[in-house]
């Protein structure tokens, strides 16, 4: 599952990153598929007996791929335990983009885990990347089952950070066409049935903003 700087790419504003997060379910005996498919000539990966000690973990198990020649780098995040990943494993997205199909974290799964990180860094960066996703893809969070994850993991006062300096539709400053005044957040013209944001939706919108993401990340990986 796609997850981190992709992601919030895909719901919010694009920028060049030659990093990518994935959350992975893998057990000891996907070792050595995980070494077929990164053979240690082309990349740098965990020697076995710390992949083995990482799946292990029930929380917090990860480790690093490295493409020698580009630089390129992979944050594996293992699944296990941990109630965020288990959520976000469930409720992740297949995605249609160009060419390809790719699973990615839910909006609500990325905004949460950008919490987390601010609260154990306090990176302001991380509450800037959350405000853009509700303003670019407002239409495809669901606000009620992220505030209540939100209290699970005792994320309130960082959430509540966020919230404070939105506006609210009707608020001076806050276009009614914008996705906080209930327009399109894809600037597509609302009322004709052309915005398909919404979660599951296939209108033109929703197929050419996510084409124009993925097509950002492409070129910022030299693809």
């Amino acid at each position: 599952m796609v997850t981190g700087w992709v992601a919030a790419m895909l719901y919010g504003e694009p920028r060049l990153t030659h990093d990518i997060d994935l959350v992975l379910e893998m057990s000891a005996d996907d070792i050595p598929a995980l070494e077929d498919a990164f053979p240690s000539e082309e990349f740098y990966r965990p020697p076995e007996e710390v992949l083995r000690e990482e799946i292990d973990r029930s929380v917090r198990g990860q480790f690093k791929l490295i493409h020698h020649q580009s630089g390129f780098k992979a944050d594996v995040y293992l699944r296990g335990k941990e109630l965020l990943h288990l959520w976000g494993m469930e409720n992740r997205q297949r995605l249609p983009v160009e060419d390809t199909a790719i699973s990615v974290a839910s909006p609500e799964y990325v905004i949460l885990r950008k919490l987390e990180y601010y609260r154990e860094g306090g990176s302001e960066k991380h509450l800037r990347d959350i405000r853009t996703m509700l303003e670019v893809s407002a239409d495809e969070i669901d606000i009620a089952e992220l505030e209540r994850r939100v209290e699970v993991l005792g994320l309130s006062g960082a959430w509540a950070m966020v919230r404070d300096d939105r506006g609210k539709p009707g608020d001076a400053g806050v276009p009614p066409n914008s996705p906080a005044g209930g327009g399109c957040p894809h600037g597509f013209p609302t009322g004709a049935g052309r915005c398909g944001s919404r979660r599951g939706g296939s209108g033109p919108c929703r197929r050419t903003w996510r084409s124009r993401r993925w097509a950002t990340i492409r070129r910022s990986r030299g693809r």
